[in-house]
């Protein structure tokens, strides 16, 4: 059993739709998908049509956006199979809203630099329930400014310490943002810690029992983190899992979907956790 529990459609910051996405799902071989669009759920309806259609079971996801205040870092939390989606709604809403603000004072820092118009980026996002730096690039790309998304200028525009157009802001707290999951009767794992270094918070999250699992199949990570994970979710019993975090033309590395997965056992213990909830 294939299953991919981590990938991104043009609601967020994916490249592809959900019907190319489910698409190529069932070229792939996969059995079950979850399209965990950032902080937005509005996948959930058409893909289980599409997906009941294609013969590729969907387990609802969505990535959402939190920030760990103790150590000033950004994480990510994955959540499924919320039996309440609607509780989280208006915390959607609001990452979405800070997501925008933070775009259009990058938008504003690049267009002082660049000949591009508002009109170029914004292109690029009618189906986004938000704007990214993704977008933003590839603006630039379009009109020569930039050959690849991930290169020289990004990096200098938008690396999240020297970037010269990078903008912040925080996002709710880890903490609220878990116990709204569990509310909205969802399962929440923590997804990539390699990728903001959020291990530590990760401990700290599994001694209180506030997390449920965490994402250890993921291109960030290397098999000496892995293993770190894996001790980690043993010490606490936690669900680990896996998932390509696909995003098409928007890729940061190049990933397809299934490249990374979640054994059946796991997939089992998150459907058996979300049926207690």
């Amino acid at each position: 059993m294939i299953c991919d529990l981590h990938c991104h459609t043009k609601l967020s910051d994916g490249s592809l739709g959900i019907e190319d996405i489910i698409a190529q799902a069932q070229r792939t071989g996969i059995d079950w998908l979850s399209i965990t669009d950032h902080d937005t759920m509005a996948s959930f309806s058409r893909a289980d049509v599409l997906g009941e259609r294609a013969g590729v079971k969907i387990l609802h996801g969505v990535e959402l956006s939190a920030y760990d205040k103790d150590r000033g870092q950004k994480v990510h939390i994955l959540c499924y199979a919320p039996k309440k989606p609607d509780r989280l709604e208006g915390l959607c809403l609001k990452s979405c809203e800070i997501r925008k603000e933070v775009s259009k004072e990058m938008i504003g820092k690049v267009m002082e630099r660049f000949p591009i118009t508002l009109e170029s980026i914004l292109k690029h996002t009618t189906a986004s329930k938000s704007i990214f730096k993704q977008h933003i690039m590839r603006a630039l790309i379009d009109y020569g400014y930039a050959l690849e998304f991930y290169g020289e200028l990004d990096n200098e525009l938008f690396n999240h310490k020297t970037g010269t157009c990078y903008v912040e802001r925080e996002y709710p707290d880890v903490n609220f943002v878990i116990d709204l999951i569990h509310t909205a009767k969802g399962v929440a794992v923590m997804a990539h810690p390699a990728q903001y270094d959020n291990i530590e918070l990760l401990e700290e999250l599994a001694k209180k029992g506030k997390i449920d699992g965490v994402e250890i199949g993921h291109h960030s990570a290397d098999e000496a983190y892995r293993s770190e994970l894996s001790a980690i979710a043993r010490r606490y019993e936690l669900i680990e899992t896996g998932g390509s975090d696909f995003h098409g033309l928007y890729n940061k590395v190049p990933t397809h979907l299934g490249s990374e997965t979640t054994t059946k056992e796991n997939l089992e213990r998150i459907i058996k956790l979300a049926g207690k909830m």
